[in-house]
């Protein structure tokens, strides 16, 4: 009973082992497409805050202060921000698609073009055509560091049935194996030997001299 219990441990086991080093594996090519692509998107979003920051600049060098804070004081866009799950390899990762209040794309100017510089419009046009860009560097940063964290959880996993579980049940099976085979060849010397024992006992009866009457 104990042998076949071993057995069906490490056929479950090992099926086991393959499953795991498959998704391990599938994780880790999904990573390096997310990592690579997180890489793009950061140098995209960090060159569009630079050219952001250069208007802004530029911008506050032309005007006064006061018009300046006045003129980015109240705004005229608002933006709503709807945050979902997708589950990639038992990994949810989350997914964020965003909503602007109206479809018109001057609403993202919250002044009149009279007082105000263009460098500012610009740098205002710059920030909304990077938040997508950003939106979507905020769900591949947070991607990779869920999938590498899977992926360490995965990988003990294998290191463990691959190092401590199967051996430990292939060594249990191969010690229960000898011990079974060890008991058999000693039950079938004692049979042997009552056996012979048997023919000695029948031969000595046969010789023994029969009395006359």
């Amino acid at each position: 009973m104990e042998l076949t219990k071993q057995k069906k441990k490490l056929v479950t086991a090992v099926r086991g082992h393959k499953l795991l080093k498959d998704k391990r594996d599938e994780l880790m090519r999904q990573f390096l497409d997310l990592a690579r692509e997180n890489m793009a998107l950061r140098l995209k979003v960090e060159e569009g805050i630079r050219s952001a920051n250069t208007n802004f600049v530029v911008a506050k060098a032309g005007m006064s202060e006061e018009t300046l804070n006045t003129a980015l004081m109240a705004p005229k866009q608002e933006v709503y921000l709807e945050t979902s799950t997708k589950n990639v390899m038992s990994v949810d990762i989350p997914s964020f698609e965003y909503k602007t209040r109206t479809a018109d794309a001057n609403d993202i100017y919250s002044y009149g073009f009279a007082f105000t510089s263009s460098d500012l419009d610009g740098a205002v046009k710059s920030l909304a055509d990077i938040l997508p860009d950003m939106l979507r560097l905020a769900e591949c940063e947070k991607a990779c560091q869920l999938m590498s964290a899977e992926i360490e959880k995965t990988r003990r996993r294998v290191n463990a049935l691959e190092h401590v579980i199967i051996p430990q049940a292939q060594e249990h099976i191969k010690y229960i194996t000898m011990k079974l085979d060890e008991n058999e060849r000693s039950t079938q010397i004692r049979l042997m030997k009552v056996k012979d024992m048997m023919l000695e006992d029948a031969h000595k009866y046969s010789e023994r001299p029969v009395r006359e009457a």
